[in-house]
Formats: structure tokens, sequence, C-alpha cells
């Protein structure tokens, strides 16, 4: 990694298969070490089960309530300032069980990949 001021203004957000809005914050080939993604999930929506293949991912709550499901973890409430670690291939997903929107950064180290992503719901 070189050092480096990476500005970033308000970056394009995708609605994503997995249902939830990402929005790429660093993502590339310059810091293969991390990548780091707004993501937001609508009220009463629940993420698809997945994981990530080689990949750790936390999730750091910004504003709103989850109900997050980790693994063999009981299903946890998560609020603002909460940190939500997952290991690499452990199932994963979230509900936003609030009346907002949820919105959490998720910190993939090393960075996140389409082809880490499997998608535990398709048959």
């Amino acid at each position: 990694m070189k050092t480096s001021i990476q500005h970033t203004t308000d970056p394009a957000e995708f609605f994503t298969e997995e249902r939830c809005f990402i929005s790429e914050l660093s993502n590339d080939h310059n810091d293969e070490n991390l990548s780091i993604a707004r993501a937001r999930v609508e009220p009463g929506v629940t993420t698809a089960w997945h994981l990530l293949k080689g990949v750790e991912e936390r999730y750091l709550i910004l504003s709103g309530r989850g109900l997050v499901e980790v693994g063999t973890l009981p299903p946890t409430e998560v609020n603002n300032g909460d940190v939500v670690r997952i290991p690499s291939e452990v199932r994963q997903r979230i509900t936003n069980i609030g009346d907002s929107d949820l919105i959490f950064y998720a910190l993939c180290t090393p960075r996140f990949t389409p082809e880490c992503y499997v998608d535990l719901e398709k048959k």
C-alpha cells in the first residue's frame, strides 16, 4: 500500500441481489488488505443468507436498529456504534427491525471482490 488520501464525495449507491443498497467508499487494487462500503437496508427488509470465502467482515452500525444472524449465534439486536465480527466462511444476514433505514459500514479484510461472495439462498 502506498501513502495516499482518498477523497470520497457521495459515491453512487447501487442495489444488490442481497436486498440492500451499497456505496463503495474504498475498494481497489491499491489497497488489497481492506475494503470499506456503506450498506443501507430499508425497514422490514432482511438481507440474503450469504458468506464470504477467504474474507473476514465487520459491520460498524451507524444508525438504525438491526437483528443480525451470524453463524450459530442467536439472533442479536444491534444499534448505533455496535461492531459485528464475522469470520470468513460464516453465514450471515441482517434484518432492519426499525422504522428508518439501517446504515452500517461493511469493512472487509482482505478487500471484498465479487468472487468471494457466496449466495446461500440460490439453489
